[in-house]
């Protein structure tokens, strides 16, 4: 990746000049993810905040609650407006959906200025276009665009690598998410309906269009939440894993308890219950690679899937900007970070990870 964008690295000698910190670009930044993510960056300290969205009363709103942050309105859809904007930018998070409409513009723009890109898209079609779409253009730039940098698609992806370890192709691997509830965003709803039959399953070592009538079985998640009925799930975890995997068959499976939540339109959005504004929702990820008679498992639990998508954003960027990560091109988190070690950051203060264990 280019020497030229900033890092978290201190200054080598006392009687070099002050570095200033690298600034972090947040488009959208009064969206519900996007507060989990600023309040990440806050509280790790080290970086500068920068403030992106079309709604300037809301920015400023924003921009009060975060001192020191810089608030800049533009349209995504104004190329020279969206450049002002990141002037000065070391990386980029885009938490601005849809992102089958935002992400494009906002990984141009990244593209022309030569930072790093990043977002937090769920929305598999949008995932599936950055990739096949940047991968040469970003190497050409010499950065990473890294879309899905989230609980869908960045979590998923991260516990498959940590479980597999030195395997470098599998016959099968399986994403199995428990939530005990879900409680919707705005956001996520009408995500759901710009994707509605979009979705695609990886079947064969390929995409293919999911079944009709989806077939329930039976997963052991462990801890509280046990044995859940599951049904096969269309997520970003399908695509991130299968960019960088030698694999024919990519499940992802969910318990059904969320999903009746979801259709639900009278299901309320998220409620605080803590001090750093996450819901009680919880989570379990159980990933288990196959190759033969083997399986290898890697486990990650929590709380607030809206929530823990900040930490998983933030680490990236970081580890990006200090050099831990430095290939360009559309790159999954597994791809471009050791997984485990990654992961192992975030434990415990962010979700319990368990490693890779075979079977």
């Amino acid at each position: 990746m280019s020497t030229q964008h900033p890092t978290l690295s201190p200054t080598s000698t006392p009687t070099s000049a002050p570095t200033r910190p690298p600034i972090v670009a947040v488009i959208g930044a009064y969206g519900h993810t996007a507060a989990f993510v600023l309040g990440e960056l806050r509280r790790r300290g080290g970086f500068g905040l920068l403030l992106v969205g079309r709604d300037a009363a809301r920015l400023d709103a924003v921009a009060r609650a975060h001192p020191g942050a810089e608030a800049r309105v533009a349209d995504l859809a104004d190329p020279a407006a969206l450049d002002r904007a990141l002037a000065g930018a070391a990386v980029v998070v885009n938490c601005a959906g849809p992102f089958a409409v935002t992400a494009p513009l906002v990984i141009d723009a990244a593209l022309r200025a030569r930072i790093p890109y990043l977002d937090v898209a769920a929305e598999q079609a949008a995932v599936l276009a950055a990739f096949e779409q940047y991968g040469d253009p970003a190497r050409e730039a010499g950065v990473a665009v890294v879309p899905a940098m989230a609980f869908y698609g960045g979590l998923g992806d991260l516990l498959a690598g940590a479980a597999k370890g030195d395997w470098e192709e599998a016959d099968e691997i399986t994403v199995a998410i428990a939530l005990d509830s879900w409680l919707p965003t705005e956001g996520t709803r009408k995500t759901g309906q710009s994707n509605a039959g979009k979705h695609v399953v990886f079947k064969g070592g390929r995409f293919v269009p999911p079944p009709a009538e989806p077939t329930p079985s039976v997963w052991e998640f462990p801890g509280a939440l046990g044995e859940q009925k599951v049904v096969e799930f269309m997520t970003a975890d399908q695509v991130t894993i299968s960019r960088h995997v030698r694999v024919p068959d990519i499940r992802v499976l969910i318990n059904e308890a969320p999903l009746r939540d979801l259709r639900d339109p009278g299901t309320p959005p998220p409620t605080a219950v803590d001090a750093d504004g996450r819901s009680a929702q919880t989570f379990v990820v159980d990933v288990v690679v196959r190759r033969g008679d083997e399986e290898r498992r890697a486990t990650a639990s929590g709380q607030d899937i809206y929530a823990v998508t900040a930490p998983l954003v933030v680490e990236a960027a970081a580890r990006i900007l200090d050099g831990r990560a430095t290939k360009a091109g559309a790159v999954a988190p597994a791809d471009l970070f050791d997984a485990a070690d990654f992961l192992r950051a975030l434990d415990p203060e962010h979700l319990t990870f368990s490693p890779s264990t075979s079977s």
